[in-house]
């Protein structure tokens, strides 16, 4: 069932997504050579717990870690470990969800570490790109299906591939609601979009194929031909006056 949010609520949902948004920006000086991702996943845990928030992602359908955290060919799930180190050139999602007094918030993170190539740079721009177009078709009156094609359109028209398993999703009153949000489709199909409604747009771009594989532990995805994949995500409000991003990070 598809909720609709009161401005109460999306004022709740914006406190939790500045928070959410002000840990990611504390991390960037962190995403350096020879950090472990333990270290991200304490990192967050420490941020969250201090701020009085609730770490969702931890016991979510058995999910030890506060943080998902993917490096290069890992598309989303990533387990944070203390054995994992960033090096020189890698291309590092950092995913989190969660709750201030009861209201979520939802955002991914790409990181380049040190000096990437050239193609690693351009998988960054287009992402973050994609995610922009994304949500510029978030207005009331369009359709899911809107969001997924201008993505798609945008992404293959840059040569990258946009991966098809994993969606965006509704978020709040719980971190996953209805309505599913693709990043791929057609134009004017699907669920039509309604003040009120809060949605995750969460574009997860490969360089080479879209297909992705699952490790033995069940749950990291990863590409199925080695190549590097990256994703942003913000948790949106649909409102009369248009898409209004509840975790916006500053420049």
């Amino acid at each position: 069932m598809i909720t609709l949010k009161s401005a109460r609520e999306i004022e709740g949902m914006k406190k939790a997504g500045a928070l959410l948004a002000s840990i990611h920006e504390q991390l960037r000086p962190l995403m350096v050579p020879g950090v472990t991702t333990m270290e991200i996943e304490a990192f967050f845990d420490k941020k969250i717990t201090e701020a009085g928030a609730i770490r969702e992602q931890v016991g979510f359908e058995g999910y030890e870690y506060v943080t998902c955290v993917s490096i290069n060919d890992e598309i989303c799930h990533g387990f944070p470990a203390p054995n994992r180190v960033l090096k020189e050139g890698d291309i590092v999602g950092v995913d989190t969800v969660l709750s201030l007094d009861g209201y979520f918030a939802d955002s991914c993170w790409s990181y380049a570490i040190g000096q990437v190539d050239e193609e690693g740079q351009r998988l960054l721009d287009v992402t973050k790109k994609a995610l922009e177009v994304g949500i510029e078709q978030a207005t009331v009156g369009n359709r899911i299906g809107d969001i997924g094609a201008a993505i798609q359109a945008y992404v293959e028209g840059e040569g990258f591939s946009v991966v098809r398993e994993f969606v965006g999703h509704g978020i709040q009153p719980t971190m996953h609601e209805e309505p599913s949000v693709p990043h791929y489709g057609i134009a004017g199909r699907g669920q039509r979009l309604r003040a009120g409604m809060t949605i995750t747009i969460e574009p997860m771009v490969n360089t080479g194929k879209w297909q992705a594989k699952i490790d033995s532990n069940g749950w990291t995805a990863r590409t199925i031909d080695g190549g590097r994949s990256a994703q942003f995500e913000h948790t949106i409000a649909i409102t009369e006056d248009g898409p209004v991003v509840l975790t916006q990070q500053k420049d």
